[in-house]
């Protein structure tokens, strides 16, 4: 109802203040759907959102495709499933002495890329699953590489690592700030998983229990694809 035929019918200040907040709200979801992203967790346009999980892509006889089609479930629902691996741009860090690596460095094994800080508290509370899923499943074939963003050095994420107990977990960082961008993240912790190629095939956005047989079902599925 506009705010003339309000007037016109001598409504009440109060009814005015109702029609005001109804109106800023609408205005507020326009502008978040706006401004969402056009990638970073968000299934393409082809992409499935029924049982087979979100991002696990189907083709013309329903089958799920993708190397992670199908595992989008449990403590892994969140997780977006590319159906083709995605390229990615180049992606540089630092280890723990301050050398220069990149994803290259990593080609021929399957990577849990995740980006951290020590003032996200769902980051902190992830960290000994991650480094759980290190412990278990690392080694030449598969390797979690957290890298934390923090602009102030790399003592406090070297104290948050020992203080939650993630002791399997190298210390990789990024005095750059660049990363969080050329990812195209918008949440924190995000969490990429990469190919033998070095290719984006699954991408997961908020914290998540790494640690989770669902979690291990994806790592294995991603190793159990050979490089090209």
């Amino acid at each position: 109802m506009s705010e003339t035929k309000l007037r016109e019918r001598g409504a009440s200040p109060a009814i005015y203040l109702v029609a005001a907040g109804l109106a800023a709200i609408a205005g507020f979801g326009t502008v978040y759907l706006s401004f969402a992203p056009s990638d970073n967790g968000r299934p393409e346009a082809t992409e499935d959102l029924g049982s087979a999980g979100v991002g696990s892509a189907k083709n013309e006889e329903g089958t799920a495709k993708g190397p992670l089609a199908g595992l989008s479930k449990g403590a892994m629902a969140p997780l977006l499933a590319r159906p083709t691996p995605l390229d990615l741009p180049d992606i540089n860090f630092n280890d723990a002495g301050g050398a220069p690596k990149s994803l290259a460095d990593w080609r021929g094994k399957v990577v849990l890329l995740n980006v951290w800080a020590t003032w996200c508290v769902p980051c902190r509370d992830e960290m000994p699953a991650l480094d759980r899923l290190q412990t278990e499943l690392g080694g030449n074939a598969f390797e979690v590489v957290a890298v934390n963003i923090d602009k102030n050095g790399p003592d406090k994420a070297r104290a948050l690592l020992q203080e939650t107990g993630a002791t399997h977990l190298a210390l990789y960082t990024d005095p750059s700030g660049k990363l969080f961008a050329a990812l195209k993240a918008v949440g924190m912790p995000t969490t990429l998983i990469i190919d033998r190629n070095g290719k984006e095939i699954g991408r997961l956005v908020g914290p998540a229990d790494w640690g989770s047989p669902e979690a291990k079902r994806v790592i294995e599925a991603a190793v159990a694809q050979p490089a090209s």
